[in-house]
C-alpha cells in the first residue's frame, strides 16, 4: 500500500540534518533502531519476529549515536503503521527526542572552553581571594557550565512543548502562525505550546515564585484573556505541583476567562486521558518517568563533584559514580551559538 504523504514527511524530517554545524539525522539504521523501540513499548514482538528483543534501553548510557539496528527499516515501519496507526506519532515524538540528544551530545563534545577575554572582568569580585591561577580556572569552568546548561534549556524548550502538543493530538503554533490574537495588536499572534481543536494550552514544567521581570508576568496573565477573545478556550497544565503565589494568581487569570487548569497529578491524568492509550505510554515512558526519577533522587544538598576537561574527553565523578563525554572542540563558533529555528512548530518531525 505504501506510505501516506504525511508518514514519508515524518521521515524525511527524521532524516533531515538540520543547519549549524550541531545539525544531526536519523539514517535507516536509527530509524530501525526507533521502530523497535515502537515494539518494545507496545508489546508488538509476536508480530515482528526479525526484531531481536535484546536491543538496548532507549536510555541507556552509551552515546545515543551507538542506538542503531541494522534492517528494511521502511517495510517495519509500513506494517507497524498498518497494525497501529497511532504509532505515527509515536515515531514522530520518539524521534524528536532522538535528535535532541545526540544533538546535546555534540554540544557536550563541542563547546568550546570560555577564553579569559570573555570572562576576565568578573574576576574582580573575587580577585585576591585565592591565587590567580586558581581564580582564572574557575572563571573557565563557571563560565563553561553555564554554557552548556544554557544550551540544554534551549534545547528542552524547543523540545518539550511541541512533543506533548503532538501526544494530545494538537500542535504548537508559532507567533506569526498562531490562530490567537494579541487583545493589544489584533495584527500580532502569540506562541501558542499547543492549539487542539478550540482549546490552546499553554504547557509548564513548573511555575516559580521568581517572575522573570513585569513585562514578562503581564504577558503570561494575558494569555487567557488573548485565547478567549480569539474564540479559544485557554487551558493551563503545570507538571510540578509545589503551591506558591504565582501559580495560584496564574490559575485565577485561567478561571476569570472560563479557562481549564490541570496541575501536578491532574495536570499527567489529562495528558494521559487526551493522548489515549498510545500516547499515554508515550507519555510515561519518555517524560513522567524519566522525570520523576530523577527528582525523586535529588538530595537535600549536592554532593561532592570532581571534574577534569582535555582536548579529548571531558569527565566528572559524583558520588562514586564517573562518567565522560569525548571532547571535539573547535567545531561551533567561540561563543557557543547555534543557530536556533525560527519557529518551534517546524522543528517536530512531520508537523
Amino acid at each position: 500500500m505504501g506510505l501516506t504523504p504525511t508518514q514519508s514527511a515524518i521521515i524525511s524530517k527524521a532524516q533531515s540534518i538540520g543547519g549549524g554545524d550541531l545539525g544531526v539525522t536519523l539514517g535507516d539504521d536509527a530509524c530501525m533502531y526507533l521502530v523497535a523501540t515502537i515494539v518494545h513499548d507496545l508489546h508488538l514482538f509476536p508480530k515482528f519476529p526479525e526484531i531481536s528483543p535484546g536491543f538496548p534501553d532507549f536510555f541507556s548510557p552509551i552515546a545515543p549515536e551507538k542506538l542503531v539496528i541494522k534492517g528494511d527499516f521502511l517495510a517495519l515501519f509500513e506494517r507497524l503503521l498498518k497494525l497501529k496507526p497511532e504509532a505515527e506519532t509515536y515515531f514522530s515524538c520518539l524521534a524528536a527526542l532522538q535528535k535532541s540528544r545526540l544533538k546535546y551530545y555534540k554540544i557536550l563534545e563541542r563547546q568550546p572552553i570560555p577564553t579569559m577575554d570573555q570572562v576576565g572582568p568578573r574576576s574582580l569580585l573575587q580577585y585576591g581571594q585565592m591565587s590567580n591561577k586558581t581564580l582564572a580556572a574557575f572563571l573557565q569552568w563557571r563560565k563553561w557550565l553555564f554554557d552548556i546548561d544554557n544550551r540544554a534549556g534551549q534545547e528542552t524548550g524547543y523540545l518539550f512543548e511541541p512533543i506533548i502538543a503532538h501526544a494530545i493530538g494538537g500542535v504548537p503554533a508559532s507567533a506569526k502562525k498562531s490562530p490567537v490574537k494579541r487583545t493589544s495588536d489584533r495584527r500580532k499572534g502569540r506562541q501558542v505550546d499547543c492549539i487542539r481543536g478550540k482549546f490552546a494550552y499553554e504547557i509548564k514544567l513548573r511555575v516559580t515564585i521568581a517572575a522573570s521581570g513585569q513585562g514578562r508576568w503581564k504577558e503570561e496573565l494575558e494569555f487567557p484573556v488573548d485565547c478567549r477573545k480569539s474564540g479559544y478556550t485557554p487551558v493551563l497544565v503545570v507538571l510540578d505541583p509545589t503551591k506558591n503565589p504565582k501559580l495560584t494568581e496564574l490559575r485565577k487569570a485561567f478561571h476569570a476567562k472560563k479557562g481549564m487548569t490541570y496541575v501536578g497529578d491532574e495536570a499527567w491524568k489529562h495528558l494521559d486521558e487526551t493522548a489515549g492509550p498510545t500516547m499515554a505510554r508515550f507519555i510515561e515512558n519518555y517524560v513522567r518517568k524519566p522525570i520523576d526519577q530523577v527528582l525523586t533522587s535529588t538530595d537535600v544538598s549536592p554532593p561532592a563533584i570532581s571534574m577534569s576537561i582535555d582536548a579529548t574527553e571531558f569527565a566528572f565523578t559524583i558520588d562514586g559514580e564517573t562518567v565522560t563525554y569525548p571532547r571535539k572542540p573547535g567545531a561551533i563558533d567561540s561563543n557557543g551559538v547555534d543557530p536556533l529555528p525560527d519557529d518551534v512548530d517546524d522543528e517536530l518531525p512531520g508537523a
